[in-house]
């Protein structure tokens, strides 16, 4: 998955944390979310502004990211 144009990193915004489509939800958060045992469909619905294929992006950029290390 090409997740570029939806992880999108700012200087200043969260940090300079890889952020979902430019809101103030970071990949780390989606990620631990996940983590802790909610679903996809528990976020979406905490979580209006994210779609499933954000959710993804997120989890391709992990993949990616711990690829590289």
């Amino acid at each position: 998955m090409d997740y570029s144009r939806i992880i999108t990193i700012e200087p200043g915004k969260r940090g300079g944390k890889p952020c979902v489509r430019g809101l103030r939800i970071t990949v780390y958060d989606v990620l631990d979310y996940l983590a802790s045992g909610m679903t996809v469909e528990e976020i979406l619905r905490d979580f209006p502004d994210l779609t499933e294929q954000d959710v993804r992006a997120c989890l391709a950029f992990a993949a990616d990211r711990s690829q590289q290390a």
